[in-house]
């Protein structure tokens, strides 16, 4: 691991201690689940994972959740220390963690009410047994009903968080952070919520810590040559759940226990508080780590440390957040899966460089707590190194790839990186696809800097980029590899009146604006929500800040909004009230197609923002100046308001893929007439693949889009 010192992130790049660990920079890599942890190779892709991370500029990991017993396991890919081989592999994540000249702590675990235990057995082949302060369900629970705990399971449970303690030490890491926020178990015997119990583990503030107590004086008795840190929630964000008194006063609790630091959460995962979405303003949760530093200070043991954490994705960030010396250090997660050189980019002053997390959740958090294995968008390799390394090719070739949207730049960026000659074609005068116009709605400006990171590396890398310059069966017949990217367009509509001037696609729409008035959108899927939301929400970061704290009556902090680039000129950009935009959509959800963990929020800020949404259209009938008219739920004509209309009824390719199976990839001819590309690869003998919405633009994906294009280039270019 190197580090390089830069001016511009003075704080950041400096030295610290955590305990007994010298830490060479300020920025700690967050706790991540990612299904690894289960893995049936010896640790080899968990290794790979913390490595490239470490040799990327983390200076102290946090793994994922490591449950200390069976029935703290969050779901069957949560790993036990003891049990199928899970000491292997953490061995073999801690030496390659420490090769690159790292740390590596084990957040110790126990999910409580939160196990998605259905179906589950412990090792021994019985049912997982659920176990909770208090005998209280969650709704994603599918029924299972916790057993409240007993004296003698919690005295237990306690001694397994320190023997958790003991096999981590024995394993080779250098500590443990103990977790106690999110809504788990240690966070639920805090809340009077989750905690209706009368004994000498709740009843009143005092005795619903004593759990929390219990567990950092065992561990830290367990190990006390090692760091011990404690995850903390700063807020649950659950009306009627813990106070700010009541979080002051644990932290006062603690800190004669010998903990060495205090990363600060935030949130239940029950709670209806957004709080990692895209939609929740950059570093909004920094008010909460504030005023636990304050209480550390404030005491008798000011020296124990204080990590941030939550929606920072910039180590400029970083820098703001710890300039006054108040916090410590930042906890980022996310951003390490799109970018794992994020610290040695970003200390090399190469900001240009870094892949910024755009808080999609698409491929990490939505994944995850369903069971499936974990990446990220923006970087498909991530959690799957062993399957794509990342080292030079030994056979360099030269590789065109068709389309700058996010599959095609996916595709260009590994290539480039493996030693390839890369040569990216668009038709358009910019990069960027599909991506291009996400970062113009509210919220998603983050998406723009994926694109900014692919151009500068390819630059870098020597590829030639072509704009505005569609590529031809003529331009690629020399070439040793193929892929076809080119993405899709917005789909056209057969409505009577569709021709109409005041008729526009979403991505007219969204790149041009809307006149003045009411307007109708045909289409309730992810487009026709963002496209809602580009009409009713400010582009402005720091006012939407403002409206988020006000809406969720929130400390929010205002150290590091406001920084996010207006997009679309001013000029062109005509807000108005949310009742004058109605969403119309024939069947099945609104929203529909965006990641489980962001819908709701979405839907929630356009009701929010009052814009009508109108389900169960059963036609939609014409268009008029001023009015479309539909069949409604019920088998009546309606007229909607619609000065303007915006057309988000999906898409479909921007090219077809020809008039038989490509030999590449086994896709069947969609009947369209083919274009020349893929029959003059055929012809030519060049081997090519085609992906993303190209291949099958019916369930339009970014993370299908990326990951098939990472795939596809390396079958092709090995």
């Amino acid at each position: 691991m190197s580090t390089v010192a830069m001016p511009d992130l003075a704080v950041v790049s400096s030295p610290w201690t955590l305990g007994p660990l010298h830490l060479s920079n300020r920025v700690v890599m967050g706790s991540m689940h990612t299904g690894l942890e289960v893995h049936d190779d010896g640790g080899a892709g968990m290794a790979a994972f913390y490595r490239e991370r470490a040799a990327g500029g983390a200076a102290c990991i946090i793994t994922g959740g490591i449950a200390v017993n069976d029935e703290a396991r969050g779901g069957p890919d949560f790993a036990v220390f003891g049990v199928g081989g899970a000491d292997e592999r953490f061995r073999a994540a801690v030496r390659a963690v420490h090769d690159e000249g790292s740390t590596i702590l084990a957040q110790l675990f126990h999910a409580g009410r939160y196990a998605l235990a259905s179906g589950m057995v412990d090792r021994h082949g019985e049912p997982q047994r659920v176990l909770a302060p208090s005998a209280l369900p969650w709704a994603a629970a599918r029924g299972v009903v916790p057993a409240e705990m007993t004296a003698a399971d919690i005295e237990r449970t306690i001694e397994d968080f320190a023997a958790a303690a003991r096999s981590a030490r024995d394993i080779g890491f250098d500590g443990v952070e103990i977790m106690a926020s999110e809504g788990y178990l240690i966070n639920q015997f805090q809340s009077p919520l989750t905690n209706l119990r009368d004994d000498e583990w709740g009843g009143d503030p005092e005795r619903r810590r004593r759990f929390t107590v219990e567990v950092v004086r065992a561990v830290r008795a367990a190990v006390p040559e090692l760091a011990v840190t404690i995850r903390l929630s700063g807020a649950d964000l659950m009306p009627g759940s813990s106070t700010d008194a009541d979080v002051d006063a644990l932290v006062h609790d603690l800190l004669p226990l010998g903990v060495d630091g205090i990363s600060v959460g935030i949130g239940w995962h029950e709670s209806r508080t957004p709080t990692v979405q895209a939609a929740v303003p950059h570093g909004a949760w920094l008010e909460y780590a504030a005023r636990i530093a304050g209480v550390v200070r404030d005491s008798a043991y000011p020296d124990v440390r204080v990590i941030a954490s939550n929606r920072m994705t910039d180590l400029r960030d970083g820098e703001t957040v710890l300039a006054d010396g108040t916090i410590d250090a930042v906890a980022l997660a996310r951003p390490f899966l799109a970018d794992p050189a994020i610290v040695n980019r970003s200390l090399a002053g190469a900001f240009d460089l870094v892949n910024t997390c755009i808080g999609c959740n698409q491929a990490c958090l939505d994944r995850s707590i369903i069971g499936q294995p974990v990446s990220c968008l923006v970087n498909p390799r991530a959690a799957r190194e062993v399957a794509f390394p990342a080292r030079p090719t030994a056979s360099p070739k030269r590789v065109d790839v068709v389309g700058g949207g996010p599959a095609g730049l996916a595709a260009a960026v590994d290539a480039a990186r493996r030693g390839h000659s890369v040569t990216l074609w668009e038709a358009s005068d910019e990069l960027g696809g599909q991506f291009g116009l996400a970062a113009l709605v509210p919220g998603k400006e983050d998406y723009a800097a994926t694109v900014r990171s692919a151009r500068a590396e390819l630059d870098q890398r020597g590829a030639t980029i072509h704009l505005g310059r569609p590529a031809t069966a003529g331009d690629l017949t020399s070439s040793d590899a193929v892929v076809l990217a080119p993405g899709v367009v917005p789909r056209t509509v057969d409505i009577p009146g569709a021709s109409l001037p005041h008729v526009r696609s979403y991505e007219r729409a969204l790149r041009e604006g809307v006149p003045a008035g009411t307007v109708a959108i045909i289409g309730g899927g992810g487009i026709g929500v963002d496209t809602a939301a580009f009409l009713v929400e400010s582009p402005d970061e720091a006012h939407r800040a403002t409206e988020f704290a006000a809406r969720w009556d929130l400390d929010v902090s205002e150290a590091v909004v406001g920084d996010v680039p207006q997009r679309l000129p001013a000029a062109t950009r005509t807000l108005r009230p949310g009742p004058d935009v109605t969403v119309l959509r024939r069947s099945g959800k609104f929203g529909q197609g965006v990641g489980i963990t962001s819908r709701w929020v979405a839907i929630g800020r356009l009701r929010d923002a009052g814009v009508h949404m109108v389900g169960g259209v059963q036609e939609y009938l014409r268009i008029e100046p001023g009015v479309l008219w539909i069949r409604d739920q019920d088998g009546e004509e309606r007229a909607v308001p619609a000065d303007n209309v915006v057309v988000c009824a999906g898409q479909e390719r921007a090219l077809s893929v020809g008039d038989g199976p490509t030999p590449s990839t086994g896709d069947e001819a969609d009947g369209r007439p083919t274009d020349g590309l893929v029959t003059g690869l055929q012809d030519a003998g060049v081997p090519f693949a085609v992906v993303g919405g190209a291949r099958d633009a019916r369930s339009v994906d970014a993370v299908r889009a990326t990951s098939e294009a990472l795939e596809a280039v390396r079958r092709l270019a090995p």
